[in-house]
């Protein structure tokens, strides 16, 4: 072996057992936490929520930067570009990581191969809405209103390829109903003409519609999952009247692959704490999120998880006819 051959491996072997030591030490600098979506909407307040525990209890500082755009793809592409030093994390909601890869024929990044899965964060509920002219209070009722007439009512969502368009696709394959779906740009405008009655219906997260709903200017009709939410406990999810329709919006914190296994495994630790902390508990079920996440929480759960979701997402999208773009 040349004595340049032994430098190099010698300093190789340093390296890899510095790894550990620079893991415990980690952070020693602000850590940026990328949100694809912008500020204030639901993956933003949750982020937010999650990163001033870990700013605590990590001693540096998480700094949220919001990069919104092509749903979804400008900030999630430009953490699949950073370097993988464990100072860039992606906020990841379901639409970047598992409807996309069905809705685009040329991603610029891979789920899976240009990310590690850190922790599940929360699940985000979607609440059916109409204005309260509308002569509907549930969602077989609204169902029955349709039918009564095809096509008066207008549906606001914000895109056919998102989360609200394939519940709302969803909801009208599996009702038999022809639900008009109309894309908005921005939340704000959608419930604007929700409100005004130039919509009748639309598709909008918890944390989003609990004002409205309060102020009595929406009233929910049905929640979106298997399950009732514990922000409205009185309002039925729509999988108790339309078995197939079962979607759910969530979010994960993911890495840009290369980020040392130690600090991935810190960072998940951290956030499971902060997961469970009382604050934490208490405050996201207000805002429309669940964060009781199971063993996702783990990278290895987080992984399962995300596999899984990924399988279904195709069937989903699939058995809806949709075609990449």
């Amino acid at each position: 072996m040349s004595g340049l051959s032994r430098r190099l491996l010698l300093a190789g072997a340093a390296l890899c057992l510095s790894l550990p030591a620079f893991a415990q030490s980690w952070p020693q600098r602000p850590v940026t936490v990328v949100v694809p979506q912008p500020a204030g909407n639901s993956p933003d307040v949750m982020c937010r929520l999650i990163t001033e525990k870990l700013s605590r209890t990590l001693g540096q500082q998480f700094v949220v930067e919001n990069r919104p755009g092509a749903a979804n793809l400008v900030g999630t592409q430009s953490v699949a570009r950073a370097a993988p030093d464990g100072y860039t994390f992606l906020f990841a909601t379901s639409a970047a990581l598992v409807t996309n890869p069905y809705t685009f024929k040329k991603l610029p990044y891979d789920p899976i191969k240009d990310f590690v899965p850190v922790a599940m964060a929360a699940k985000s509920n979607h609440v059916l809405l109409v204005n309260p002219e509308v002569k509907a209070n549930t969602l077989p009722e609204l169902i029955k209103l349709e039918k009564s007439a095809p096509g008066s009512l207008s549906l606001a969502v914000d895109g056919a390829r998102n989360l609200s368009g394939l519940i709302a696709q969803a909801i009208n394959k599996s009702a038999g109903t022809g639900l008009v779906l109309i894309p908005y740009n921005t939340t704000t405008n959608a419930v604007q003409d929700a409100i005004s009655g130039r919509i009748q219906v639309t598709i909008q997260s918890a944390s989003i519609a609990e004002a409205f709903i309060k102020a009595g200017t929406l009233r929910p009709v049905a929640v979106a999952g298997a399950k009732r939410i514990d922000s409205l406990p009185d309002v039925p999810a729509i999988a108790e009247t339309l078995q197939s329709v079962d979607l759910q919006g969530w979010f994960m914190f993911m890495a840009p692959v290369g980020t040392p296994t130690d600090i991935v495994e810190k960072l998940s630790a951290e956030i499971a704490r902060a997961l469970e902390s009382s604050d934490v508990r208490e405050r996201a079920p207000t805002l429309g999120f669940d964060v009781r996440v199971g063993d996702a929480v783990t990278t290895a759960g987080a992984k399962r998880f995300l596999d899984d979701q990924l399988a279904s997402s195709g069937k989903i999208i699939q058995g809806l006819g949709i075609e990449p773009e």
